[in-house]
């Protein structure tokens, strides 16, 4: 997303020093013209459905998967990747990656945490990493100077300050104490005041403190300093906003995103074996070695070229011409016979992926007995049968907000108590009734560029207006601008998820997350929201998530519509690729991969 007036909203626990937020998903954009790349000279170059548009996919506006793939190589996403502390195997496990630094946790009661940078790294730029980096990425996720109070909505309501917008929820670090920094500076000790379920998946390392604290136009130690100095803040009582905190804030908020190859080398400091040499807007952007990095990860070859072509029929093109080595499209049917016609080595499996309806509370939904009536036009059977069926034939309709398939009897289990099931074919006389005559007008927002989204917008369309429902096409190929915008009354659009932890809920469910668009605001909820941030009994924390399942398909939210499935394909010319559910998609493991011969 690259949206720049949305409102601001709740810090998030998923990007920045925690496991990265839940993404958006297959928001395709515009194929980029044929030629240009090619693989000679240690260059791999693949291709994938979205556009790149931020050095910075920790913000809500920037959420989008392409810019976290970027983050994860160059490790300044602040979420799991290659140049922090931990990333995640194929298994969705946590490896530890200790050429950087190593984390234990050196008590239970309280729960605290101690991070060591290895000695000697520095940034690209030459500038050592060290505790100074860890500090203020917990800084910016935890949420500690803040003093706003935010309504349902997101909007300030007591003139206190947000400094950092994030795209999921402080939960968990807003419950840590100003940590201790080791006598060397490289170490760092978080205490939290309540247990706290994703400790493990905490990643202290993001932006660099130097470049922020240049941005804010102090020194690095000035920035420390006042960082240490300033107490935290107190919604209860809130004061004149930091004028230096909220220089640094509004640049990482903002200051990364970008429509051209940047002039400021400083956005492109990077901690991972990658790091961006070149970006063409809507086209592709290339990552080369980091000359300053010092693990093993660093790959065999000079180069990765990622290609932005949205259309699935160009991508198996670009493949079978040897313009791209490797892609990620859509999946389709056709999209898999057309691989099979290439000679292409297919690599599918389940993404940690779902499309889903939401209505935004307020205006034409603020009546329960509407928001019922729309989600029974729904047809949910006849979208996953001309969609996903000709994928995956043993596909069912998705009946779970929060649990998928693959999860066995957890997924069982809240099917039974949200009643989702109830609504997979449509009832069209029962939405009728509940309408009781009114015609009311829906703006639909969904991405016209994706034709998956545009058959699921046709047929809720054609189905709701049967019940009464005046159906405004309010689609745009920037929806993903237009997510949190008040423009639109339903969205259409798909989130995935890194694969671990459990972020998800305070990032979409909390009155006021950073993945909350559509306004939800429950008490119910939020309290199981915030039970479940400090449940370390996993029995317990998914008889958490089946209630919010379950209050959720009370209060009408949306419907689940399928899970969807995940494909990538190479030429042959490469080695190592091998399928990966989550968000990092088909780069997760790049740094291994060869030239073939």
């Amino acid at each position: 997303m690259s949206e720049k007036t949305r409102r601001a909203r709740a810090l998030t626990v998923g990007a920045g020093v925690a496991v990265a937020a839940l993404a958006l998903a297959g928001c395709t954009t515009t194929a980029a013209p044929e030629g240009g790349s090619s693989a000679s000279g240690g260059t791999i170059t693949i291709a994938t459905t979205n556009a790149f548009t931020s050095f910075n996919g920790d913000t809500p506006e920037a959420n989008l998967d392409t810019n976290g793939m970027v983050g994860y190589l160059t490790g300044v996403s602040g979420g799991l990747g290659l140049g922090g502390f931990q990333r995640l195997d194929k298994d969705f496990s946590v490896l530890d990656n200790t050429d950087f630094g190593t984390y234990e946790k050196v008590s239970d009661d309280p729960l605290t945490v101690k991070y060591t940078i290895n000695e000697g790294l520095t940034w690209s730029d030459g500038q050592p990493i060290n505790a100074d980096d860890m500090l203020v990425n917990w800084a910016i996720n935890s949420g500690y100077y803040d003093d706003a109070k935010l309504d349902e909505s997101g909007a300030v309501t007591n003139g206190g300050t947000q400094y950092f917008t994030l795209a999921g929820s402080t939960a968990g670090l807003d419950t840590t104490a100003f940590p201790e920094i080791s006598d060397d500076n490289m170490s760092m000790t978080l205490t939290y005041s309540k247990p706290f379920v994703d400790w493990e998946l905490v990643n202290p390392i993001g932006k660099p403190a130097h470049v922020l604290a240049e941005k804010a136009g102090v020194s690095e130690e000035d920035f420390i300093k006042l960082l240490k100095d300033t107490p935290k803040g107190n919604p209860e009582a809130p004061v004149a906003p930091n004028a230096t905190l909220k220089a640094a804030a509004d640049f990482w908020n903002t200051g990364y995103d970008v429509t051209a190859m940047p002039t400021d080398a400083s956005l492109l400091v990077a901690s991972g074996p990658f790091i961006v040499t070149d970006f063409t807007p809507e086209q592709s952007i290339t990552l080369g070695k980091n000359p300053n990095y010092k693990g093993k990860m660093s790959p065999s070859y000079d180069q990765l070229i990622i290609r932005f072509i949205g259309d699935a029929n160009a991508q198996v093109t670009a493949l079978q011409n040897g313009e791209v080595q490797a892609i990620q499209p859509q999946p389709s049917a056709d999209t898999l016979t057309a691989l099979e016609n290439a000679n292409a080595k297919v690599h599918a499996g389940s993404q940690l992926s779902y499309d889903h309806v939401d209505l935004s509370f307020g205006g034409v939904f603020a009546d329960a007995n509407v928001r019922e009536a729309f989600l029974k036009t729904i047809p949910r059977q006849q979208i996953l049968d001309s969609i996903i069926k000709p994928i995956n034939p043993d596909a069912e309709v998705l009946n779970s907000q929060i649990f998928l398939p693959t999860d066995g009897d957890k997924y069982t289990t809240a099917v039974a108590a949200s009643g989702y099931d109830k609504f997979t074919e449509p009832d069209i006389e029962g939405a009728k009734a509940l309408l009781n005559g009114a015609t009311p007008t829906v703006r639909i927002l969904y991405n016209t560029n994706n034709p998956n989204r545009v058959d699921s917008f046709r047929a809720i369309q054609q189905s709701a207006q049967q019940a009464g429902f005046n159906i405004v096409d309010a689609g745009s190929p920037d929806w993903s601008k237009l997510l949190g915008s008040g423009s639109y009354d339903v969205s259409i659009f798909g989130w995935i998820s890194p694969g671990a932890g459990n972020a998800a809920l305070p990032q979409i469910f909390k009155t006021g997350g950073g993945g909350n668009y559509n306004n939800y605001s429950n008490a119910t909820v939020d309290t199981l929201v915030d039970e479940s941030q400090v449940t370390t009994d996993t029995t317990k924390l998914d008889d958490i998530k089946v209630k919010i399942d379950a209050e959720t398909a009370k209060d009408y939210y949306g419907l689940p519509l399928f899970q969807l499935p995940g494909l990538f394909a190479d030429n042959g010319s490469i080695q190592g690729v091998d399928y990966f559910g989550g968000q990092t998609g088909i780069v997760w493991n790049a740094q291994e991969w060869t030239l073939a011969g």
